[in-house]
């Protein structure tokens, strides 16, 4: 409305009311906002448009052997001719698990009562670390995925890993786009497009 400016709280405040500094520190913040809107888009237009041309390219590449690509590519490294830059497509799949994850715990509790009996108890800690949840209820996905590189024949164990494998679901999957340039000691360091970098 002409006249005012509506504060946090949603009042209509006459702009005669509010300071000078209150006023240019409103501007300021108006104009960075806009700014940040128009180029937020602008990436995302180009991320849209990079998506497209690289899954086009790579399509083009596979017709060169007469092979057909399906659905979602993976992670991919395109490079420039000269080696001075390259582009990277990876894939982040995020996972959880189902109720199995309760049946491997269960299983490697009965694991651990055989092994530790007699044993000091700070060995059943390790493990219950791994399926100890954060304030969310969530379990740490890293810590259930390392225990299927511990090397243990025991065919309780191994039925346990099988469930934990069993229970893993990928509930989303996201693509990044990095864009790299090497430097003068050949290394390649990233192109940065995130403004809080």
């Amino acid at each position: 409305m002409e006249g005012f400016m509506k504060d946090s709280q949603g009042r209509l405040v006459p702009v005669d009311m509010v300071k000078p500094v209150d006023k240019a520190r409103d501007d300021l913040v108006q104009s960075i906002v806009s700014e940040s809107q128009t180029l937020a888009g602008m990436l995302q237009e180009f991320r849209g448009r990079t998506m497209s041309n690289i899954r086009a390219f790579i399509d083009l590449s596979a017709e060169q052997y007469h092979v057909e690509f399906g659905g979602a590519k993976g992670n991919v490294t395109l490079t420039s001719f000269d080696g001075e830059y390259r582009v990277l497509v990876a894939v982040d799949e995020r996972i959880s698990f189902d109720e199995r994850l309760q049946i491997a715990k269960s299983l490697i509790d009965d694991c651990l009562k055989e092994w530790t009996r007699g044993a000091r108890s700070e060995l059943k800690v390790i493990v219950d670390d791994a399926f100890a949840v954060d304030k969310a209820g969530k379990v740490n996905t890293s810590r259930i995925l390392s225990l299927r590189k511990l090397d243990i024949a025991a065919p309780r164990w191994l039925k346990a890993m099988e469930a934990i494998s069993d229970s893993i679901t990928v509930i989303q999957s996201k693509e990044y786009i990095r864009i790299y340039r090497r430097n003068a000691q050949g290394e390649y360091d990233k192109i940065n497009l995130d403004i809080a970098s």
